[in-house]
């Protein structure tokens, strides 16, 4: 993957750590204690070691999203952007209440989709050991692993009294992040709503490399066959490349801000615009967002729903709008992933939210006035399953039995999709849509 289509902020070159310890006060005693525990310590520790100790806590002071990556991390970090590891096909955050390991989204098709992981299960113990106080990147690294290899997660569902226990074997991870409503008999997807006319249905599962090339030949589909309106389905979307988000807006903002990187004094560091390359136009826009989704799928909400292209319905968003660096240090050293900026949407408000946030403060984004549609944790269960049924994949989780609960062709199961239907009837009985313009 090109690097200068990762969101992350590569500062390359070597840093010699131990040699400048000499630059403050602070520094100093850093270089005291490293020497008084080298030379006094009961048990004998080499100073990369104590070093790697160090650096390891003082991240762990910082955003949860600022880690030090060893060496074999680091470099299972770089192989991840490269998208060349194994792994089980789930997106996990530290939830900001509870501190606990919380799986944003399965992406659709992998091991974990399959076996019946679901959006919001909190992971308490992977291969017997607790998740608690783990960070994400150590989960990260016991998620990954050899396609073929198991790997036991023990899970607490919300609603159910007991944890299940999950055994998940590794894949390579190869999945479309661009998704429709249904597939034909042929397993492709048809982006479609079944039953209303000419109105899109896309789901965006991840911003990845492919996103905006799969994205834009989706809508290049609806376009050429008369799309009335478009439903931009970004639920349980953990976020991904800056660049996809990006692409995405572009493609339906004239002209203007898309997003700002700030930092902590509130000073733009970058302002992305609009190319002016504007592709899609004249037609009513509902987006979906929810509670897990998070970073690039908000960026893309935001912008739309700033410069009054759509209107969002469903949930307020997860609010983890932040910006790493990566920052090399010596082969022996790894690295340092260090948040280093939020994002700003275009309207001048700060995405992320911060650690001592409240409910009332302006993070994330929040759905426009009258469409706000929340679920229970019952009811989002259920829709998780009536989705998985609807794309054609029969999943029975532990200790469930085969249940005709729902009818996966019966699209009122879905409370937030049908306002953003409605929305959409209301806006073209309002007034008819232009033709859309495409490629």
């Amino acid at each position: 993957m090109p690097r200068r289509n990762v969101a992350w902020i590569l500062a390359i070159g070597f840093v010699w750590l131990v040699s400048s310890l000499t630059s403050s006060r602070e520094a100093q005693v850093v270089s005291y204690v490293l020497e008084e525990i080298e030379y006094r310590a009961l048990e004998p520790t080499d100073r990369k070691t104590l070093l790697a100790g160090a650096l390891e806590g003082m991240m762990e002071k910082l955003d949860p999203h600022s880690v030090y990556l060893p060496p074999k991390e680091f470099q299972e970090f770089e192989q991840e952007l490269d998208q060349q590891f194994g792994g089980i096909g789930i997106h996990v955050l530290l939830d900001p209440k509870t501190q606990q390991l919380t799986v944003v989204t399965p992406l659709y098709g992998t091991p974990a989709y399959q076996v019946g992981i679901r959006a919001g299960d909190r992971i308490l113990r992977i291969d017997g050991q607790t998740t608690q106080g783990m960070s994400l990147q150590a989960a990260a690294q016991r998620l990954r692993g050899k396609p073929g290899q198991p790997v036991q997660l023990t899970i607490q569902r919300p609603g159910l009294p007991e944890p299940l226990e999950m055994t998940i074997v590794r894949a390579i991870i190869q999945v479309d992040s661009v998704l429709g409503d249904r597939r034909d008999s042929e397993g492709r997807w048809q982006f479609w709503l079944a039953g209303y006319d000419r109105i899109g249905y896309i789901r965006i599962e991840n911003f990845g490399q492919q996103t905006v090339q799969e994205f834009r030949r989706a809508m290049d589909t609806l376009t050429q066959q008369g799309l009335k309106g478009l439903i931009l389905d970004l639920r349980n979307n953990p976020g991904g490349l800056l660049s996809a988000a990006i692409g995405v807006c572009e493609m339906f903002v004239k002209e203007g801000t898309i997003v700002t990187t700030r930092t902590r004094s509130g000073q733009i560091k970058k302002e992305y615009t609009a190319n002016g390359l504007q592709v899609y136009t004249g037609f009513p826009i509902a987006v979906l967002v929810n509670q897990y989704s998070a970073s690039a799928s908000e960026i893309v909400a935001a912008c739309l729903q700033d410069h009054r292209l759509a209107v969002v319905v469903g949930e307020r968003t997860y609010g983890k709008g932040t910006v790493q660096e990566i920052i090399e240090l010596e082969p022996a050293l790894g690295a340092l992933k260090l948040t280093t900026a939020s994002y700003w949407r275009p309207s001048g408000q700060d995405i992320n939210r911060s650690k001592n946030a409240t409910e009332k403060d302006p993070w994330g984004v929040r759905p426009d006035p009258g469409y706000e549609v929340s679920l229970e944790e019952k009811e989002r269960s259920r829709l998780v399953r009536w989705r998985q049924r609807r794309d054609a994949l029969q999943v029975l989780q532990p200790n469930e039995k085969e249940a005709d609960e729902f009818d996966p062709n019966d699209l009122q199961v879905d409370r937030q999709l049908m306002r953003a239907i409605q929305y959409i009837q209301q806006q073209l009985a309002k007034t008819p849509a232009r033709p859309a313009a495409g490629k």
